[in-house]
């Protein structure tokens, strides 16, 4: 299998390449030349098997350079003791026809930690394949979740150094915390001042920065990312929605084959991209519904075709999804205009020149057909939330809301009522002031008070990872203009090994 730049569609790598690179020199983004298969027969074949069993299964298909061995490997290092539960995905259903796919009981209570806990591991042995012996240093942008799933996932791998990057003052204090406070030799975490697509721009801007790349290379280093933009995230993330389908097949939910929508709470369109993936191999998805926060412009853009992000930048309490420019879409209009990588760049220059492109009206049509849309405000997911834990007792964040508020809204408008995985992407506890008001009506001002109520309230135990957090002091306080962020940089991993 190899995997191709969304602007350079004649470059072409193997996917150990491809993890190792992160993001193309040319700024592409590396997508698949092809899509594997799966039949109705290996459906119910996967869901008879435990998900390390799946995961290399799926991974195989995509990543032809690893033996099964080594797959197997990566996946059981990854997700055998590292998650609660027997299994790291719970499926909980709501109602007749809603499937919480819960994504977050990992280490760092996010669905992040689904492709972070096996992303180090796909790394290091295509460091080994490389036999270059340079150390990998990964350089990630965040607007919540990825930095934490990504720190702790590095932390302390041998061979590699980790910088985050987070807004300041744009993630929840618990999101803040667990970057402060992170433990580990190799890692690193400074806030920038400005917001997340800020961040994320100057990232990438270091990433293809020549002058900068060859001073790692003297010193015997390279770039690689923790970001979606890395097939290796991108890959974990196809898994747990081709084994939710298998889970769904092996509990009697559906029939083999059955058609089943998905709905995800996105920001940076890598989460849905995921779902979409697993539809191209075949999985009986139909609509997968794109939810976003007051940020709309995703909305906007699968409704009208016209992607602008020279629009109010809101903070709202779901702020994981505090993004207008959507890395990951790039992946899908490469899709779009039949990898025509011209007209990928094109649209990528007008966005970094003018912050907006355009699509035509047949890629639009299918926008229109695949991906529904829709968005709500913070009183809207807080009612979500409130309605939620009233009739079901069931507790969920800010984004989950968001994503369940959407479905609803779809439902009502269109009368479908198929099937439908939500994503449940984080621990309410992550937010746990935002839920409380959403529950109880009640403002605090400290997180950790305001958990200690919900506990009260639902009688479900904040995790101990984040409960824990109020004890620890920061190691972490750096704050930096976006123009110090390539000097941070090379203060941080450009010196002599």
């Amino acid at each position: 299998m190899k995997y191709q730049s969304t602007r350079n569609k004649e470059l072409r790598l193997d996917s150990a390449e491809t993890i190792l690179k992160g993001l193309s020199d040319d700024g592409g983004l590396f997508v698949p030349v092809e899509f594997p298969k799966i039949d109705n027969e290996e459906i119910l074949e996967l869901s008879k098997l435990g998900y390390c069993e799946r995961a290399k299964r799926i991974f195989a298909k995509f990543m032809t350079d690893f033996s099964e061995e080594e797959l197997f490997e990566c996946a059981k290092n990854a997700y055998e003791g590292n998650f609660e539960g027997e299994k790291p995905t719970e499926i909980v259903k709501l109602g007749e026809d809603k499937y919480m796919l819960e994504l977050w009981h990992g280490p760092t209570c996010a669905f992040k930690d689904m492709a972070l806990q096996i992303l180090p591991h796909f790394l290091v042995k295509s460091a080994e394949k490389s036999g270059d012996g340079k150390k990998t240093v990964i350089l990630t942008a965040t607007s919540g979740d990825t930095g934490k799933a990504a720190l702790e996932g590095f932390r302390d791998v041998k061979g590699t150094e980790i910088i985050v990057f987070y807004p300041d003052n744009g993630v929840s204090k618990i999101q803040q915390l667990q970057m402060q406070t992170q433990q580990g030799e190799n890692v690193n975490v400074c806030a920038v001042k400005g917001n997340f697509d800020d961040t994320q721009t100057a990232v990438k801007e270091i990433f293809t920065d020549d002058k900068i790349r060859a001073k790692l290379s003297e010193n015997g280093k390279r770039f690689s990312s923790a970001n979606s933009i890395n097939v290796g995230r991108l890959l974990p993330q196809v898994v747990y929605y081709v084994s939710a389908y298998a889970d769904l097949v092996e509990s009697g939910e559906i029939a083999n084959g059955e058609t089943v929508n998905v709905t995800v709470p996105t920001g940076n369109f890598g989460n849905i991209l995921a779902a979409h993936y697993a539809k191209k191999m075949g999985i009986p998805f139909g609509k997968l519904i794109c939810a976003s926060n007051a940020n709309n412009v995703l909305t906007e853009f699968l409704s009208t075709g016209g992607y602008n992000i020279n629009r109010y930048f809101f903070m709202t309490e779901s702020p994981s999804m505090d993004i207008l420019v959507s890395s990951n879409l790039e992946r899908l209009l490469f899709e779009l205009c039949g990898k025509e990588d011209w007209y990928v760049k094109a649209a990528m220059e007008s966005l970094h020149e003018h912050g907006e492109y355009y699509i035509t009206d047949e890629m639009l049509a299918y926008l229109r057909e695949n991906f529904p849309a829709g968005w709500t405000d913070d009183k809207g997911a807080r009612n979500r939330i409130k309605t939620l834990f009233d009739e079901y007792s069931y507790l969920c964040d800010t984004h989950t809301a968001v994503a369940v508020e959407v479905y609803e809204k779809y439902r009502e408008r269109t009368g479908d009522t198929t099937k439908t995985i939500i994503a449940s992407t984080a621990s309410p506890y992550k937010f746990p002031r935002a839920v409380l008001k959403a529950i109880s009506g009640r403002n605090f001002r400290n997180d950790f008070n305001a958990a200690k109520e919900i506990e009260k309230l639902s009688g479900l135990p904040m995790p101990k990872q984040l409960r824990e957090l109020s004890k620890k002091e920061p190691r972490f306080t750096k704050v930096c203009e976006k123009k110090e962020m390539a000097d941070f940089v090379l203060s941080t991993v450009g010196g002599e090994n």
